[in-house]
């Protein structure tokens, strides 16, 4: 029985670390993740790079999710290997050090954390300090967490069970290699496992010298962990994970015997059992940042050749990719309403390809890059037309009311992203190329407003594309509340300039009307986008009839 209450104890506090884990990164996420891509995007030397990646792990709190935003950049071009390869492993080293700051105790906190982090929560009307209430409750969370687990351990510390376990993966070095890289790969966090660890250790639970083959092997589980996530990706996507997988895993093995055969673990454990697995976590990470840096070049030919890139014959790439919408199926409703759900995602991933460069090019003025954007408006043109003309095809007589519903809302959906294709092509564009040939400048101030506006919108935009994909309520929820966030950001920056100008900023006189403009546009487009949220939320009553108070009667 003392054995079956230690795996549930011991499993509860686990989930619980990894709950909290997720929930901070969560909240994180939907604070500031809008300004991820520009953050690592625009590193220009490996040093930058690294120190980038340590800050995103240490707010994230995960390893795994910048190697994942890495390999989402890696697949559009916008990060080349190295950086990409430098900013992974500083993403490393800051969850090795982000270790070290929870392994203090900080249970004093907990209760301030608490009241802080639900009072915001709950009580806060306002999106950003919701999340901020959101982070704070999963540090409180991850504190009660690893709690819960030194207190798992107290029924069983004293049973034959744990010590024969503890005794065998001490004298086998190797498998307690195996075991800490399948925990850290299960449970999908490093930051997990090795907390578990350090726990574990700090408790007598376990030895030292079992605790640093755990600690090794969690760091080849993590790195199999991207590894796992990207495996739809194209090649050229996953040469970083594959990188930091070899990279990561030979350092490991070679550590892994390093520390058990040359008699080195004396001195380690000079700070105590549980600050010698951190100790030894931390220098394992910054040892392999600055053994791996200086051959990132080999590494990259190496990858490359042994994961090539997919090569595409120009002669067989068609000018304007094929449509999605299948004419075979239109006698069959579930499959023609799927195909025009295709054709959506389509028409959506084109207008997000135009809005993706739009500060890029407000920035550098190449007009050739502009005109190419521009260009590709034809093409969501092309889509609208092309869904109207299935619609028509489509036998309404055989189609439920629903299906008939469902169908009208996807069009209405496409109208929707046809306009923000044409605020892009004929409103935001033509502004670029007006700043262009002016040679006109944004103040300071003006400038970071309309990119951080720019960041939330391609965020949202990825939201509503998701919301098309799950028809999930609380995401289109989120999708809404975004929409009235972004508003809110754009009366905020317009009434900054305006004040700017009162003040006789030069530089916001001259490109007044650019500014306020491009406020506009960037709220329209971010309109468009949201429409999807709408039918969604109506099905599922989550949506007023009406925003006006209702008329008193005449007697009152």
């Amino acid at each position: 029985m003392a054995i079956l209450t230690f795996l549930l104890n011991l499993a509860g506090a686990t989930m619980l670390l990894l709950f909290a884990v997720r929930m901070v990164r969560t909240g994180i996420e939907r604070s500031f993740g809008a300004s991820f891509q520009r953050v690592i995007t625009e590193q220009k030397n490996l040093l930058g790079a690294t120190g980038t990646g340590l800050g995103l792990a240490l707010v994230l709190q995960s390893s795994a999710a910048v190697a994942l935003l890495v390999a989402g950049f890696s697949s559009t071009g916008l990060l080349g290997f190295e950086t990409g390869l430098a900013v992974v492993l500083g993403g490393d080293l800051g969850s090795a050090l982000l270790i070290q700051v929870l392994s203090f105790d900080l249970n004093w906190l907990v209760p301030l954390l608490l009241t802080i982090g639900g009072w915001l929560f709950v009580k806060s009307d306002k999106r950003r300090l919701r999340q901020y209430g959101r982070i704070l409750l999963g540090i409180a969370f991850i504190l009660i967490s690893l709690r819960f687990l030194r207190e798992a351990m107290d029924p069983i510390r004293d049973s034959a069970f744990l010590p024969a376990v503890s005794d065998y993966l001490a004298q086998d070095f190797v498998t307690a290699f195996i075991v800490g890289a399948v925990l850290a790969f299960v449970m999908h966090s490093s930051v997990a496992t090795v907390l578990m660890c350090v726990t574990l250790v700090a408790i007598g639970a376990i030895p030292a010298t079992a605790g640093v083959s755990l600690v090794l092997g969690a760091n080849l589980g993590s790195a199999l962990i991207p590894i796992w996530l990207t495996r739809g990706m194209p090649p050229c996507a996953r040469h970083v994970p594959f990188a930091n997988l070899g990279l990561r895993g030979s350092w490991a093995v070679i550590m892994l015997f390093a520390l058990n055969l040359l008699p080195v673990q004396g001195y380690l454990g000079m700070m105590g059992p549980a600050q010698s697995l951190i100790n030894t976590h931390i220098a394992f990470n910054f040892t392999l940042l600055f053994v791996a840096l200086p051959c990132a070049g080999m590494v990259r030919r190496l990858v490359e050749r042994l994961l090539p890139a997919i090569k595409v014959d120009p002669d067989d790439t068609p000018s304007e990719p094929l449509s999605a919408l299948d004419h075979s199926v239109l006698d069959n409703p579930t499959l023609a309403l799927a195909s025009l759900k295709r054709e959506l995602l389509r028409m959506s991933a084109v207008v997000e390809q135009m809005a993706g460069p739009m500060m890029e090019v407000y920035s550098n003025g190449d007009l050739a890059r502009i005109d190419g954007l521009r260009s590709l408006d034809h093409q969501v043109n092309n889509c609208l037309s092309g869904i109207k003309t299935y619609m028509t095809e489509m036998p309404t007589d055989d189609m439920s009311k629903q299906d008939r519903k469902t169908a009208r809302e996807m069009a209405e959906y496409a109208i929707s992203l046809e306009n923000a294709g044409d605020v892009i092509a004929k409103r935001l564009l033509p502004l670029a190329r007006r700043k262009a040939k002016g040679g006109l400048r944004f103040s300071t101030e003006g400038w970071s407003e309309l990119r951080f506006l720019h960041d939330c919108v391609l965020a949202n935009m990825r939201l509503a594309t998701n919301v098309l994909v799950s028809d999930d309520v609380e995401s289109a929820r989120m999708l809404v509340a975004e929409k009235t966030e972004i508003a809110r950001l754009e009366r905020k920056s317009r009434k900054r300039h305006l004040k700017r100008l009162s003040d006789g900023t030069t530089t916001s006189i001259e490109s007044s009307d650019l500014h306020l403009e491009t406020l506009r546009g960037l709220k329209d487009l971010n309109g468009y986008y949201s429409e999807v949220a709408y039918p969604i939320l109506y099905r599922s009553g989550q949506l007023l009839e009406t925003r006006l108070i209702e008329a008193l009667d005449e007697d009152h």
